[in-house]
């Protein structure tokens, strides 16, 4: 999920949401191509790598404008510049993450997200053990400083990682100071008004869908 900033380019509020999930699939495929010292990629070889049909990866780039030539592809620099600018991952969105457990400080300590445009700016938690520490440059606050750092630092996108129970309470604390965007990696369906930007990544679905599959 991104939040984007309207800096002149392709709205991609457009595009469909499907494309826009595969989009920084392709961008981590291409960068190892690029690391191989690979120059030109086919829609067909990217197809191949993700077992996909080449049409569906053609018309997905398509939406970033860029095309590629006939029996050459698509030129790999300029090919991973396009979708980053298309993305808007070379802005960094700043963040605040609620919830300082395991999972809180392995996004906080997570230097890969940054080059996918988001940036944890502070954390908040209710834990002595956590507040007032700086984990990877982050200083965790306690939640009650939340409303008073909200306004004075431009923050439009909030990450729950709190226990489930508290979910829906973070949410609307982020809500009613300001939280445009929510990134809710518990199990929990938080209740928000139809104006904020909700995307649930739960790893317990996951686990469930591999661990069904591992045993049948």
């Amino acid at each position: 999920m991104r939040v984007r900033a309207n800096h002149g380019k392709s709205d991609s509020n457009q595009i469909p949401e499907p494309t826009l999930r595969r989009l920084p699939g392709y961008l981590s495929f291409l960068k190892a191509l690029k690391v191989n010292n690979v120059e030109h990629v086919s829609s067909g070889h990217i197809a191949a790598n993700f077992k996909m049909d080449s049409t569906l990866v053609t018309k997905d780039l398509s939406y970033t404008g860029i095309k590629g030539r006939t029996k050459i592809g698509y030129n790999v620099d300029k090919l991973i510049d396009t979708i980053i600018e298309f993305l808007d991952f070379s802005h960094q969105e700043k963040a605040f993450l609620f919830g300082v457990g395991n999972l809180g400080k392995a996004l906080i300590n997570y230097e890969g997200l940054k080059d996918y445009g988001l940036h944890i700016v502070a954390g908040f938690d209710i834990n002595p053990g956590v507040v007032n520490k700086v984990i990877n440059g982050v200083r965790i606050h306690p939640a009650g400083d939340f409303r008073d750092l909200s306004q004075k630092m431009d923050v439009r996108l909030g990450i729950i990682t709190t226990p489930d129970a508290r979910a829906q309470e973070t949410a609307d604390l982020m809500i009613a100071w300001g939280i445009k965007a929510i990134w809710n990696f518990t199990p929990q369906s938080i209740k928000v008004p139809d104006n904020i930007v909700v995307e649930n990544t739960s790893v317990y679905s996951d686990l469930a869908v591999i661990l069904n599959r591992l045993n049948q």
